[in-house]
This record gives C-alpha cells, structure tokens and sequence, in this order.
C-alpha cells in the first residue's frame, strides 16, 4: 500500500489505479489522511527497528569476567587451556556435588529452599540477558514490574502447596485459614495489579520494546517457576523421585562430557559444535547403569522412598512410613537370553530399580535437548554462558537446563504410572473442611458402604 501511494496511486474500486491528484487539488480531508499516514510511517521508520532485526543485528554482549580462583589460576597456569578448563569444571563439580550431598543431609526443607533459590537465580540471568540485548535500562517500571510478577507467580503456586501439604498446621492459624480459602482470588488479583501497572507504565516510543520484554518475562516465569514447582511436587512424593532425576541428569552431563573429551570425533548438533555422538551414546549407556544402580541403593532407605510430610504435632518434615511394595524386593525372571550369562532363573529387584530405566533413559535421550534449546538461545543472542557465576561452568541456567525438562517428565510420570490415592493428603483435605461438610461426607460414605455390604446398619462407625 505504501509503494502504490509513492508510486502515485492506490488500487480503486474494482482494482483501478486512481490517478495521482494533480498539484493544490488536494482536498482538506485527503491532506489530512496522509498527513497522519506519514506521521504514523515516521513512527514506524524511527521505533520498528526492533521488528526488522535479524540475527546479526543483535547486538553483542560483552564477555562476563574470569571469576576463577586465584589460588585455581596459579595451580593451573603451566596447562593449556583445554586441560586448564577441564581441571576447573572437574574441581568445581565435586565441590557442588559435595555440597549437593551436604544439603540431602540437611532434610527436605533444605532442598526445597535450594530449589527456590536456584529458581531466583535462574530467573535473573535470562532477565538480565534482556535487559541487556535490547537496552531496556531505561524502560520504566520494568524492572519492578518483572520481580513483581515472579513475586505473583511463586505466591500462586507455592500457596497451592501449602494448602495441599500443611493442611493441619493451616487449620490452627486463622489468618491461613482465609488466605488459604481466597488463595485464587488473591493470586489473580496481585497479577492484575501488576498487570494494571504494565498498561500504565507504556511510553509511546516505548511500545514494541516494552511489549517484547513483558513477553520476555513471561516466558522466563513459564521456564523457571513452573518447572521449580514441579520439582518440589516430585519431592513431596518421595526424596527418590527427586534424587535420581536430578542425579541421573548430572550423571549425563558429566559422563558425555568425559567421553566426548576424550574420545569425541563426531560432531553431534550444529547448536553444540563441542558435543558429539561419540559423548551422547557413552553418556546414554552411563547414565541408565548409573540410575539402575542409584535405585537399588536408595529403595532401601525409608528417609528416601518415604514421601515428604508435615507433621504439626512435631513441627517438621518426616519421612516415616511402611514402604510401598515399588520399593520392595520382587523376584522376577530372567530372560532366556540373559539366563547363560547370568546363570540363575530369577533376579530380585526392587520395582523402582524398572521406572529406574525409563526415568535415566529420558534424561540420557531426551533431557540434552534441554541443553541444545539453551545453546540455540545463547546463539542467538551471541553469548557463551548465562552469567558467570561458577567458574568454568558458566551460570546456574547453563548447569540447570535440562533439568527443567526433566521436572515436567517426573510429574506426568508419576501421575500418569504411579500415584494413587495418598490416604494422608485425603485426611489432611478432610480436617480443613467445616464440620458441617465432614458429616455430609461421612454420612455419604456411610450410605454407600452399607449399599456395597461392607457396613451393617447397625454398625456404628
């Protein structure tokens, strides 16, 4: 349309070009059409920059700084890069897996409070990114706004735990009790009020920008807090569907990094030019062995296959309980194939050790695409880590991304193939209800036992 009007005319009724108006025959409401037409073109020509952008146009971000230890620096400074950069990541990575262990000691609040904080930190480095590639420093609000919204969301999802997992304790507490039974309400309400503050906060010559970075943020929160909340919901169910996830992930990591470092030919993705085939297929085979053997270990604790409760009467977390029979010995047989080998008609396993197999095979398979999505992102915007924060690593995002995939998979698995109903989670709903509502439900379910035979009439319950 523009280029007809440069061109000196516009498509008519019926396709006809109409003719150029000639020189001052103009009329008062044509001039002011176009007037307002060119007013609109300038803003277009001088804010749209953002929509024509292509990938070389981003701009580039500076290099974070060497964070490495000095004492690191010195011990190393004889080695090539290569080795230099292969002991610091070696160092590091027990050093967080020793503290990974520190803190399963600790008990699950712990690792609910690290999920948290990994979640904060995760959060501000894909922010801070934005904040960075598309100069929206001076944008009003936006910074505001965006913790505001983390701030909504974490409420939303983390009330729902609470009102799910600390029933009794909820009960005892009036306050709780009407924050608890106007939770949605309230969730929604903080969000429209940011929501309102957004709207408001627009610039005019602001608009794309700031509409870009409101997206921005939303996606960030849909990748960090969502996928947290699941984590911790795997973590209720037991501390064992929350240990070998994670662990088989880093397992992965760490299994295709040594074979892809020592025996890499064959690059894998164009994304990751440093990961190879020869990396994914060694980490695949570690990992499952890994998981197998990481569940037999574990199934036999109750600290680990107990789901995570709340006791009020103790005021903490307990893991106590008689253990499901997934985390009781079966005896199962052996395959005709692998009978001369193994030189016994059947093995005792536990079931768990069986999920065990498709819960590392996802993580050895599937979860690197995680990794190839945050490679692709850090592509695009022409950065090599997230931030800095741990040295030879890069940032919390760059160790966390294929776990958040691995999140989501644990708790459609577990509510597609293995929970039932948990009788304390159905006692913890009832106690929050009037009394008027538990003696409808108990003489409903009365009712229906004595239809079914289970219940004489004259028995009183």
């Amino acid at each position: 349309m523009l280029e007809l009007r440069h061109r000196g005319g516009c498509p008519g009724p019926g396709g006809a070009v109409a003719p150029p108006p000639r020189e001052g025959e103009a009329a008062g409401g044509d001039h002011e059409t176009e007037s307002t037409s060119d007013k609109e073109t300038d803003i277009d020509d001088r804010y749209g920059d953002l929509d024509s952008r292509t990938d070389s146009d981003i701009p580039e971000i500076p290099p974070s700084s060497d964070r490495t230890p000095e004492i690191l620096k010195k011990a190393l400074s004889g080695l090539s890069s290569r080795w230099k950069n292969w002991w610091i990541r070696g160092i590091l990575t027990l050093t967080m897996i020793s503290l990974f262990f520190l803190i399963i000691y600790m008990g699950s609040f712990m690792l609910m409070l690290l999920v948290l904080g990994i979640q904060v930190k995760c959060f501000h480095e894909i922010i801070t990114i934005g904040y960075r590639v598309y100069r929206s420093y001076d944008l009003p609000w936006f910074r505001t706004l965006s913790w505001y919204f983390l701030l909504c969301v974490n409420y939303f999802f983390y009330g729902e735990t609470v009102a799910d997992y600390f029933a009794t304790f909820v009960q005892r507490e009036e306050q709780l009790q009407f924050l608890i039974r106007y939770h949605r309400f309230i969730s929604f309400a903080l969000y429209l009020a940011g929501f309102c503050m957004f709207v408001l906060s627009l610039v005019k010559k602001h608009y794309r920008l700031q509409f870009y970075m409101f997206a921005w943020t939303h996606v960030t929160l849909l990748i960090t807090v969502t996928q947290s909340h699941l984590v911790i919901q795997n973590l209720f169910e037991g501390m064992i569907w929350f240990l070998v996830p994670i662990s088989s992930v880093i397992c992965n990591d760490i299994t295709a990094y040594l074979f892809g470092f020592f025996f890499g030919r064959t690059p894998l993705i164009k994304l990751s030019p440093k990961k190879t085939w020869e990396g994914f297929i060694g980490g695949f085979f570690s990992t499952v062995v890994f998981g197998f053997i990481a569940a037999y270990m574990l199934s036999k604790y109750q600290y680990f296959v107990c789901p995570v409760e709340y006791r009020s009467d103790v005021n903490s977390f307990v893991t106590e309980c008689e253990p499901s029979e997934l985390f009781q010995l079966q005896s199962y047989s052996v395959p005709p194939f692998l009978k001369a080998v193994l030189r016994q008609e059947t093995v005792s396993l536990y079931p768990f050790q069986i999920h065990s197999i498709a819960l590392s095979t996802f993580a050895s398979l599937i979860g690197p695409f995680g990794g190839f999505f945050a490679s692709g992102f850090k592509r695009a915007f022409k950065i090599k880590d997230f931030a800095n924060t741990i040295p030879g690593h890069g940032g919390i995002m760059d160790r966390f991304d294929c776990q958040y995939l691995m999140a989501t998979f644990v708790h459609v698995y577990i509510t597609s193939f293995i929970r039932g109903p948990n009788p304390s989670k159905v006692l913890q709903q009832l106690l929050v209800l009037q009394p008027e509502q538990q003696l409808n439900i108990y003489k409903t379910l009365k009712t229906h036992l004595i239809e079914k035979g289970l219940l004489q009439p004259t028995l009183k319950v």
